[in-house]
């Protein structure tokens, strides 16, 4: 997800902090990381901390051991950390200063409500949370327990992205209306395969990864990594990538939460046992600074066809200029706004010429490449655990930004348009939705603060 090596990325952290990520400290100078999930995303997370010298990690913890392996082998140097299966052995540990939870989205809740009781900081990982209950509950728990919390929507940490945003608050590229992002990616035909229901490896592993999510069967695509493709374990890509363009819709355009939204789509030609879509396009309306805004997430599961002509992830339409964005890179293209009263459009009196010359640029171009990568945000984190301020994606903004693609969810499950109230976070005009805002917990787990 992120192409930077440490090296191109040591040579722009220094701005972000005063404390500089090469610098060593002694054991007892670091902050002690336990991680939670160490798999794909855990493992890059892992990286990102292992940029700075004052971190170390004491406790590692998963249901597999070669993971197990990898994150003790990347760590070595900084100590031997203490392996765990369980995640409360690592909430019990009193060398544990914050944790990561990079877990399957269904778990997060869970771990992060134990984890602000235990005590300790938190990263998560994005989606904050399965679901809009989960999601206040983790807010309400961040306050109570005083915790420095900082979700994985980690753009909002890139310093090119940062400038460009001012830029837009600015007034350089008019006045939004619209922003679109895509995940397009072409798994025709089989997707993720197809395979049946089977006994698992190991019943204790299953059943531990289960967690709060419904008893059911085993099926090895329900796991590791492909765990997003079933609504029980994820929102699917619209909160595994849209979330991040959710975060970013919010972030260029001060946006607050949606005030409604629908959605289509569906399972179209991947021939896979996935449950989320192949084909999807939601749509969101927003209260902007200056008008209502509109902004959507368009996935293409069976096409690679890129979205703009810029090949880029999101793109923001100003009366002035249209800014893309990919990662930490990004691109403003000019309006040609049309500087005199345009002519009736009389045959018998039509100077296109004239016409024509009239169109200037509203503004300069500009462009820049930079970076995106989680090291930026980890930084961020660390700075913060030890000032104790509000990190640059709190709970609460990560829960902000996560409301667009549950209700996203919700409106396409229910085939429904649904208007969206800020303060109850409830629909006004179906119940049947408010009962997807949450779903009941296996007995033994539960969120109570």
């Amino acid at each position: 997800m992120d192409s930077i090596s440490r090296r191109n990325f040591g040579k722009g952290a220094v701005a972000l902090s005063a404390l500089s990520y090469s610098r060593v400290l002694g054991a007892n100078d670091r902050v002690g990381v336990g991680y939670i999930g160490l798999g794909n995303r855990g493992d890059q997370v892992h990286d990102a901390f292992l940029e700075h010298g004052d971190n170390a990690t004491v406790a590692i913890c998963d249901l597999k051991e070669d993971y197990l392996d990898l994150a003790a082998k990347k760590s070595a140097s900084r100590g031997n950390a203490t392996r765990y299966a369980d995640y409360r052995k690592v909430l019990d540990d009193k060398n544990v200063d914050a944790v990561v939870i990079a877990t399957p989205d269904h778990w997060h809740a869970v771990m992060f409500m134990a984890a602000c009781k235990a005590g300790k900081d938190i990263y998560v990982e994005k989606p904050l949370s399965l679901t809009m209950f989960e999601g206040r509950r983790m807010v309400q728990a961040a306050e109570k327990y005083k915790r420095v919390v900082q979700v994985g929507l980690h753009r909002r940490s890139s310093p090119e992205l940062l400038k460009v945003a001012a830029r837009v608050h600015a007034g350089e590229i008019g006045q939004l209306s619209a922003a679109r992002s895509f995940h397009i990616r072409n798994d025709w035909p089989v997707g993720i395969g197809n395979p049946a229901d089977s006994a698992p490896p190991s019943a204790e592993i299953w059943e531990a990864w289960l967690g709060p999510a419904p008893a059911q069967p085993y099926n090895r695509n329900k796991a590791w990594y492909n765990f997003r493709w079933f609504y029980d374990f994820s929102g699917g890509q619209l909160t595994n990538f849209g979330v991040h363009y959710s975060d970013m819709m919010r972030m260029v355009m001060q946006l607050g939460v949606p005030k409604s939204v629908t959605a289509m789509g569906g399972k179209y030609i991947v021939n896979d046992n996935r449950q989320i879509p192949d084909t999807l396009v939601v749509l969101w309306e927003y209260d902007g600074p200056q008008s209502s805004v509109l902004a959507s997430f368009e996935q293409y599961n069976g096409n690679g066809a890129p979205g703009n002509f810029k090949r880029m992830e999101l793109e923001f339409r100003g009366t002035k200029g249209t800014l893309y964005s990919q990662e930490g890179n990004w691109e403003i293209v000019p309006e040609s706004n049309h500087s005199v009263p345009t002519k009736p459009n009389d045959p018998t009196d039509r100077d296109v010429s004239e016409w024509r010359a009239s169109f200037k640029p509203a503004m300069e171009g500009s462009a820049a490449k930079g970076s995106a990568h989680t090291a930026f945000h980890t930084r961020n984190f660390l700075d913060c655990l030890k000032s104790r301020k509000k990190t640059n994606c709190d709970a609460l903004e990560g829960h902000r930004s996560n409301i667009g693609p549950l209700i996203g969810n919700i409106a396409h499950k229910t085939k429904s348009y649904l208007l969206f109230d800020e303060k109850t976070e409830r629909f006004t005009n179906n119940a049947e939705a408010n009962k997807l805002l949450h779903y009941e917990y296996r007995k033994g787990y539960s969120i109570d603060l």
